[in-house]
């Protein structure tokens, strides 16, 4: 018999806060956390705009736990640790009370930064007169000044690696990445982990951090980014007929999803029971789904039928959202082909609008908002929505938050490489 699967805490560290209630004030209440990129000099960049973590919110450079790990953990690795720390205490799950055989970790992670100026300035002292690097000196140079565990600060299980090593978990340890739906997946899968009893508690989400010279320019060359320059605030728009595309945003969401048995024998109180998980792939392109979105119907269809909830037994979902001209399109269609008549009666919102696209960590910041509707019964706006798109017709509860009693909630994410995910969850 599978078991059922809880969520009993709640971490976030994102460019609207850190601490639960301030980030939730803060979306609903509308506040846009995109700014001028201070993180490095983006002046001649084409995206200059993002949505950092600022340090007000978590300072990077503020040294916590173990110094031997921290000074080999990423701008990532950093965030989801703090927010698991944060998981962990929301969940009120104390040190020891969990075998640490049966404690799991799944995290939705991607390659963390490079020190990018340190390798523009070796490559300036190795070109010549005529611009040309030379390469065996460029290959002296790295070996004698780059840090030998840059290697291993970059790999994408790290996150995952240092969430274990922070809370002694010894149990499955898995790392996804699967691009912008790695965060929804790695819950996905935290879920099955607990349901098949191969853990009684998964600390599951996802971070990322892209915010510098390399992630900035390549998401430019793919033409993903908003031109918006002179108007950061609302240069993220999904589902608006003048949206260009995403802002880069940062950050993590982790969860404390635990068995419903071991979450009832200590007392804990779920925010909402996990009851649905899709997963497909389009399995067609590499960036851009395909017109018909078989992938993602299908993906919404298995959620659904995982759940055993019908269309209309779902309240509000947190779309993708990504403020890109064919995304929104297409998840608007893919969103009318699965709920038919009820596709008009659901509230859709995407908290990109907000806080940008974190990659990896943003089906995991989905999730959270999705919990905390159930939680407060209040909805997040998807803001700058001020010319609607014929091909974008549903109610994504534009500008303002709204009051709505949700039973039962769902969030998308579709990751490039045509990766697909899809969460339910219900109040309990």
């Amino acid at each position: 018999m599978m078991r059922r699967v809880v969520v009993t805490g709640i971490g976030v560290v994102t460019p609207l806060g850190r601490e639960l209630i301030e980030f939730w004030r803060n979306l609903v209440g509308g506040t846009s956390a995109v700014r001028q990129i201070s993180l490095f000099d983006a002046s001649s960049f084409p995206a200059r705009i993002a949505a950092e973590v600022p340090a007000s919110v978590f300072d990077c450079g503020k040294p916590f736990g173990d110094r031997r790990y921290f000074k080999v953990m990423s701008r990532a690795a950093k965030f989801a640790v703090a927010a698991s720390d944060d998981a962990v205490r929301d969940a009120g799950l104390s040190a020891g009370e969990v075998a640490p055989e049966r404690l799991g970790v799944v995290v939705g992670s991607g390659l963390a930064e490079d020190d990018f100026e340190r390798q523009c300035r070796i490559a300036i002292r190795c070109a010549g007169s005529d611009g040309e690097i030379d390469l065996m000196r460029y290959a002296d140079e790295c070996s004698a000044r780059q840090d030998p565990l840059a290697y291993i600060r970059k790999l994408p299980n790290m996150p995952a690696c240092h969430v274990a090593i922070r809370h002694s978990a010894r149990g499955p340890n898995t790392s996804i990445t699967t691009a912008c739906a790695a965060g929804t997946h790695a819950i996905g899968h935290a879920a099955r982990i607990i349901e098949r009893g191969d853990a009684d508690v998964v600390l599951a989400g996802g971070a990322d951090a892209r915010i510098h010279p390399d992630g900035i320019m390549r998401f430019a060359l793919l033409g993903t980014l908003s031109a918006r320059n002179d108007a950061p605030t609302e240069a993220s728009r999904p589902f608006d007929a003048d949206r260009d595309g995403f802002v880069m945003g940062e950050g993590a969401a982790m969860f404390v999803l635990e068995s419903w048995e071991h979450a009832f024998r200590r007392g804990a109180r779920p925010y909402a029971e996990v009851v649905g998980f899709g997963s497909t792939a389009d399995a067609c392109g590499l960036v851009a789904a395909p017109e018909d979105v078989r992938g993602a119907v299908e993906c919404l269809r298995r959620a659904l039928a995982d759940a055993r909830l019908g269309p209309s037994e779902i309240d509000y979902i947190a779309a993708h959202g990504t403020s890109t001209p064919t995304n929104d399109r297409l998840e608007t269609l893919a969103i009318k082909k699965v709920f038919g008549r009820w596709a008009s009666a659901v509230a859709v919102s995407s908290i990109k609008s907000m806080i940008g696209h974190l990659i990896a960590a943003a089906g995991a910041v989905q999730f959270a908002t999705c919990l905390l509707v159930l939680r407060t019964g209040m909805v997040p706006p998807t803001i700058n929505h001020e010319r609607s798109d014929p091909a974008c017709d549903l109610d994504y509860v534009p500008n303002h938050a709204r009051t709505l009693r949700a039973r039962a909630v769902m969030s998308n994410s579709f990751g490039f490489g045509g990766q697909n995910a899809s969460l339910v969850a219900v109040g309990v």
